[in-house]
């Protein structure tokens, strides 16, 4: 069945977009707008050494697809493991999260939520 929101499109992410955030990743938003409510992407790159800070996202359920580097998911009391490229950190809504670089290069990784991300929906931990 085809969800009738969703809008036929092509989103272009570039560099130019990529943005610093306090939450101590770069992000791209890929795809976060009306066009498409019930999805996000945006790729996050986090510089090695460094871990992002504490958070959580208030009724929005968010999967990290791992694409390069190497880091240690954590994901609320019981979730501290070893990820690379391939992997896939599932996140429920309202989970404390976060995730450091433990390796030479950027880490970076899709970050997809469900419903799209909106920035009401983000509590920072710290």
């Amino acid at each position: 069945m085809q969800n009738p929101e969703l809008q036929v499109g092509i989103r272009r992410a570039t560099e130019a977009s990529e943005l610093e955030t306090k939450e101590r990743c770069a992000i791209v938003e890929v795809g976060n707008d009306d066009g498409d409510p019930d999805l996000s992407i945006a790729r996050a790159r986090v510089r090695p050494g460094v871990t992002t800070a504490w958070h959580q996202l208030v009724n929005t359920g968010e999967r990290y697809l791992i694409i390069s580097g190497q880091g240690l998911a954590e994901v609320g009391d019981t979730v501290r493991e070893v990820v690379g490229p391939g992997d896939v950190v599932r996140i429920p809504a309202g989970i404390p999260q976060r995730i450091t670089n433990t390796g030479q290069a950027d880490l970076v990784f899709y970050a997809l939520c469900v419903p799209r991300f909106q920035s009401g929906c983000y509590q920072s931990l710290e």
